[in-house]
């Protein structure tokens, strides 16, 4: 099945739908494992079953997840599938009113705090990857002096950068090249300020 390659949210519902840390964490983890059930999620974000399973159905609602084919002969198990390859949230899309500006503030906010949870993590247990690995994790800081326009071709150039490496990475693992294979999460922000 061929899908979007990245969802734009525009709507207030669908982006308050995923601004919620759980149902967050559970989109993450289906990006990732691809498909799964509520009972694979709950194990990872050790939560009862439940529970994940209503958020999974939420999260369909706003059509962010929906259902995939079953990957087991048990019929009374649900699979479960990103909609899009991802999503986009654009401050643009919700200036238009202080709600719309505030619930899309209190996102990025939330965003930022799981994502920063992430690299922490990984942090802590850098002493369990090879050398290798530890390596080659990009952490570096570049200060440039851009306009907003050069800004966003910038972060065009390096969205696309990473959507090629994701293909790159997709399809030797469709072709069986899963040796040494690991999740990899790339962040990337920039911002002005003033000093």
């Amino acid at each position: 099945m061929s899908r979007e390659q990245n969802r734009p949210i525009t709507d207030l519902g669908t982006l308050k739908a995923l601004a919620h840390p759980l149902r967050m964490q559970l989109y993450r983890g289906l990006c990732v494992s691809r498909v799964a059930t509520a009972s694979h999620l709950a194990d990872q974000v050790d939560e009862a079953v439940s529970l994940v399973s209503y958020h999974l159905r939420k999260l369909a609602e706003h059509g962010l997840i929906e259902e995939a084919e079953p990957q087991s002969g048990d019929g009374r198990e649900r699979w479960w599938q990103p909609s899009s390859q991802g999503v986009s949230i654009r401050d643009r899309d919700f200036r238009d009113a202080p709600e719309r500006a505030a619930a899309h503030l209190a996102a990025t906010r939330l965003f930022h705090e799981q994502r920063a949870d992430m690299y922490r993590r990984y942090l802590d247990e850098r002493p369990t990857w090879s050398a290798e690995w530890n390596a080659a994790a990009p952490d570096s800081e570049s200060l440039l002096r851009l306009t907003s326009a050069e800004l966003d071709e910038l972060r065009e150039e390096l969205l696309a950068l990473a959507r090629k490496y994701d293909a790159k990475g997709r399809a030797a693992e469709a072709a069986g090249d899963t040796e040494g294979r690991e999740n990899v999460a790339l962040h990337m922000y920039g911002f002005p300020f003033r000093v």
